[in-house]
């Protein structure tokens, strides 16, 4: 088993939850989140005042799977996140050690 974390625009995250459904992924967890990679923030002007935003809206997908699937939600993933434009965010993949459906008490795969 495999967790896929992305962080990706907050306005792709519908396009990636669509994809990711259509490959049979039946959950997944969302988090509103704030940084910053090599764009480094960006300058806005409010009420007349340049100021700077160090760290920029983002949301972070959390998706645990079975190993199979792996390689099929990251290029889901990377095509549905993606603008061509610098900040589109990233993908990680680390492995899941144990699982455990709270409810039934099924483990590992049977879990997800």
């Amino acid at each position: 088993m495999k967790m896929v974390m992305a962080v990706i625009k907050p306005f792709k995250l519908e396009e990636v939850r669509e994809a990711l459904t259509s490959l049979g992924v039946q959950g997944l967890t969302v988090t509103e989140v704030k940084g910053f990679g090599r764009q480094k923030g960006q300058t806005e002007i409010y009420r007349g005042a340049e100021y700077t935003v160090s760290f920029l809206p983002k949301v972070k997908i959390e998706v645990a799977v079975a190993d199979p699937l792996v390689e099929r939600v990251v290029e889901a993933v990377q095509k549905a996140a993606n603008t061509g434009k610098i900040g589109d965010g990233k993908i990680f993949v680390y492995s899941l050690e144990h699982a455990v459906r709270i409810r039934t008490g099924e483990t590992n795969s049977d879990a997800l």
